[in-house]
């Protein structure tokens, strides 16, 4: 037996009140002895770590002195084989009610579930399309080019499967890693995170190697969180792009063919080039000088990034 029964992981990235205001949210619903809250703060400039420290002194707080990215934070604690099953929690959500302890006994329910998601809404309330299929070059062209748009809708590939309001269970393909609860033994079958995907992308991989093994991803509307969404991306700018362009190329690079790979490369280089000239009319002509030069910058990180093959993962 583990010596804990669940390992929740937050990685913190200068987001402090909200990772408080997360942690409150699991303390004041509810909490197990034999449950550890772990923080994995990625170097961040806010002193968020001694704020966590002190709020909450009974969780685990590690501090890095780098911002080694997201699987690499969470693999620090996945590494560590002491746990009966562990959760991926991003900072900027909170739970509500007993959905945690929920979870635990939904996924328990069947041993061939190795992956387990919630019901996750936005903060106005509204369904958040978190789960999705596997990502496919059919699906990246038609999120690119809206060809459903153009040419109607038998072009049309619903990789995050928008007709389904999740409000049923269902076997999926990715579990969203704002709130992804896994077994440890899928964990000691099929390794930790890939920290090739420094931000982005990473769910997507592990899902993928998981379900490959044999192992069932479940969603299940057991309970609910609040995800407000990308708050540590945010702060990367046009880099985030980039970086998510990057991720998806790894993604094809690793698990589909060279041919599919190379073009998935070429439809993200459009996408960034066209993001990059739409930063230059919109606000080039808005605010002359600064954000001229903002949007001259992402195209010349556009054109420095693309000339990598593979992309480099931590290059920025």
């Amino acid at each position: 037996m583990k010596k804990f029964k669940l390992t929740v992981i937050i990685v913190n990235w200068n987001t402090r009140q909200l990772v408080l205001d997360c942690l409150d949210s699991i303390y004041s619903n509810y909490i197990n002895n034999d449950w550890n809250i772990v923080v994995v703060d990625n170097n961040s400039q806010d002193n968020s770590a001694d704020a966590f420290e002190k709020e909450y002194p009974n969780i685990e707080v590690i501090r890095n002195k780098d911002n080694i990215g997201f699987a690499a934070a969470n693999n620090q604690i996945l590494k560590r084989d002491d746990s009966d099953f562990y959760l991926l929690l991003n900072s900027d959500t909170y739970v509500i009610g007993d959905v945690l302890q929920k979870s635990l006994d939904y996924i328990q329910s069947n041993e061939n579930y190795g992956v387990m998601g919630c019901r996750v809404l936005n903060s106005d309330k509204s369904v958040q399309y978190t789960c999705s299929k596997f990502p496919t070059l059919k699906s990246k062209m038609e999120q690119v080019f809206q060809f459903s748009k153009l040419f109607g809708g038998k072009y049309k590939s619903d990789e995050l499967m928008t007709d389904w309001h999740r409000d049923s269970e269902r076997e999926v393909d990715v579990v969203t890693g704002c709130y992804l609860l896994i077994r440890n033994t899928v964990i000691q079958q099929v390794g930790i995170l890939d920290e090739d995907f420094f931000f982005f992308g990473e769910e997507t991989d592990w899902c993928y190697r998981i379900k490959k093994s044999g192992w069932k991803i479940q969603f299940s509307p057991v309970g609910e969180i609040v995800h407000y969404g990308s708050f540590s991306a945010q702060k990367l700018s046009y880099k985030r792009d980039l970086m998510l362009s990057g991720a998806i190329v790894r993604f094809f690079l690793k698990n589909r063919t060279k041919t599919e790979a190379v073009l998935v490369y070429a439809v993200m280089f459009c996408f960034n080039v066209s993001r990059a000239l739409v930063w230059i009319i919109k606000y080039g002509l808005n605010r002359k000088l600064f954000y001229k030069q903002r949007a001259s910058l992402f195209l010349n990180c556009v054109l420095r990034y693309h000339k990598a093959w593979p992309t480099n993962k931590k290059g920025w």
